[in-house]
């Protein structure tokens, strides 16, 4: 097939994986015309079909056997001088522990790990090697490791206990972080990755459950199990193993060359820091797809929206920096998180005091265009009022008049704080959008009975006046939640 085509079979397919349809081929006949091109769409579904399941099942349900344990510990079991309090978690490298350290009187959280991960004796001792080098990681913002234990045969790794919520628990939920939290966010975690690569170490699972935000709201990036060392195995196709046929990491904030199979260093750091940071900034995965599958080809083939068209008050240093991170290539990126630290220092850290798109500047025009009819329905209600006397007339313009101030003070509100404070723009829109809404209904109304009262003896002013009305609540009810949407979709 020509390159042509190929772009074609890649656009199908990401549109096939996003629509879902019930009948591929049929819906197929209906995009392409080309039958190499439909051809080829089809045999990617089909492999989709059969592998998305592996990307979206976690591995100790797709292969418990690779986590086989003889039995988990119980409240109260004894290892060593650690006494078991309750599982708290598990993952693919074996479940985590609540225990206390009877020796020196601590609590702990103890990983044992899964047999199936640790009978090569040549894995063992890279074990070791690296929990040797995460304990000499003493940064506040990296779990602390303590030791690496070995009771009956089964390999332990103790480290400190982190009591709080991780990242992944604050993502989409809650208020969007504000301009503060965002650029805190991305210097903490840039500075916690930077000691751990200038130490020589890459954690290579870097992602939203691997950052823990401690009672005192301070982050702590956890599981350097995985991390990378210099004498790690390379498999005969490429890919970073941490034991004979598995290949590491989280397919969704893996760097494209992780994926690819080949060699990964502290720049896969560098792309997981990028994707953590978007999707805490926005609440959407940068290459965010309908099915795991669909997100990884995104990965490897499609670049992520620019942060700062869907977070208008990102910081400017921190969006040339996430945008800079996602690069597919990875010598594109930063070399390590050291270098992303001095980026952000270097930065100017004031948030755009303009809204970035041309969203933005029709929804600043939509809000003076409307004051502007605003004035024009008041004046226009006045001179109804002088020309056809009585008490409807009055009553009309008295009501126009107060509906036409209050909008038109809520509406300049807008713009100052789209020009001034611009972080604050969207919760102000949302705060006031009610009273617009009742506003523009109440000037409608008004001028409908004006231009209803008047057509009698003027019939082409009641006409106009009438629809001046319906524009006004039309351009209220159907127009701006349409710019709105647009200006501020996250």
């Amino acid at each position: 097939m020509t390159a042509d085509q190929w772009i074609r079979v890649r656009e199908l397919f990401e549109r096939a994986l996003d629509a879902a349809p019930a009948n591929p081929r049929a819906w197929l006949e209906l995009q392409a015309a080309d039958a190499d091109v439909r051809l080829e769409v089809a045999s990617l579904i089909d492999h989709h079909t059969q592998a998305g399941a592996f990307l979206e099942e976690p591995i100790a349900e797709r292969a418990p056997e690779l986590l086989a344990e003889d039995e988990a510990l119980k409240a109260g079991a004894t290892v060593g001088h650690y006494k078991i309090t309750r599982e708290i978690g598990r993952g693919a490298m074996g479940r985590v522990y609540l225990a206390d350290d009877v020796n020196l009187g601590r609590s702990v959280a103890l990983k044992a790990l899964a047999p199936h991960f640790t009978r090569d004796p040549s894995y063992r001792e890279r074990l070791r090697r690296e929990a040797r080098a995460a304990a000499g990681m003493t940064h506040p913002g990296i779990c602390t490791v303590h030791a690496l234990e070995e009771f009956d045969g089964q390999l332990f790794i103790v480290s400190e206990l982190v009591e709080g919520h991780t990242l992944r628990d604050e993502i989409g939920k809650g208020p969007p972080p504000d301009v503060d939290a965002i650029a805190r966010t991305a210097r903490d975690l840039a500075e916690a990755l930077a000691a751990a690569h200038a130490g020589g170490i890459a954690h290579r699972d870097f992602k939203p459950e691997n950052v823990m935000r401690d009672r005192s709201g301070r982050l702590k990036i956890l599981d350097f199990g995985l991390a990378y060392a210099p004498d790690t195995r390379v498999l005969p196709g490429g890919a970073l193993a941490t034991m004979p046929g598995v290949l590491v990491g989280t397919p969704a904030y893996m760097a494209p060359e992780q994926l690819n199979g080949e060699r990964a260093d502290a720049r896969a750091d560098v792309f997981a820091y990028g994707v953590v940071v978007y999707e805490y900034a926005c609440g959407t995965h940068p290459f965010n797809a309908s099915t795991p599958l669909g997100l990884v080809a995104r990965v490897l083939e499609s670049d992520a929206p620019p942060i700062a068209d869907r977070v208008h008050h990102m910081p400017a240093n921190v969006a040339t920096v996430i945008d800079r991170c996602l690069r597919k290539s990875a010598a594109d990126r930063f070399g390590s998180a050291t270098e992303i630290v001095a980026a952000l220092q270097a930065g100017d850290v004031a948030v755009s005091r303009r809204l970035p798109t041309a969203i933005g500047t029709w929804w600043e025009v939509h809000q003076a265009a409307l004051m502007v009819l605003y004035l024009g329905a008041a004046t226009l209600a006045w001179s109804i009022k002088e020309t056809v006397p009585g008490p409807l007339t009055l009553w009309a313009f008295v009501a126009l008049g107060i509906g036409a101030a209050a909008g038109a003070t809520a509406r300049a509100h807008l713009l100052f704080t789209a020009a001034f404070n611009l972080p604050r723009l969207k919760d102000e829109y949302m705060r006031v959008r009610r009273t617009l809404i009742s506003v523009d209904l109440l000037i409608a109304a008004a001028l409908a009975l004006d231009g209803l009262w008047i057509a009698p003896v003027h019939p082409l002013w009641g006409v106009l006046t009438v629809g001046l009305g319906a524009g006004v609540a039309l351009a209220s009810l159907l127009m701006e939640p349409a710019t709105a949407a647009a200006t501020f979709q996250r």
